[in-house]
C-alpha cells in the first residue's frame, strides 16, 4: 500500500514538474532535456530540477 502510494506521489510531482517546465519561457531544446531528466529518473530528475531547473524570470523579485 506504502509503495503504491509513495508512486502516485512521485508520478504526481513528475507530471507538475513537466508542466512547469513546458510553461517556462526557455528554448525548447532546454525544455525537452528537463522533461527527458525528470521522465527517465523520476525521483532524482525532480529533485534536480527543483533545486537546479530554469526559473521563470517572472516569478522572481526585482531588486
Amino acid at each position: 500500500m506504502f509503495k503504491m502510494l509513495f508512486g502516485l506521489i512521485v508520478i504526481g510531482l513528475d507530471i507538475w514538474a513537466v508542466l512547469n517546465v513546458w510553461r517556462n519561457t526557455r528554448s525548447d531544446g532546454v525544455k525537452i532535456g528537463w522533461a527527458l531528466g525528470i521522465f527517465i529518473f523520476p525521483i532524482v530528475g525532480f529533485l534536480v530540477w527543483l533545486v537546479a531547473g530554469p526559473k521563470d524570470q517572472k516569478r522572481l523579485p526585482r531588486l
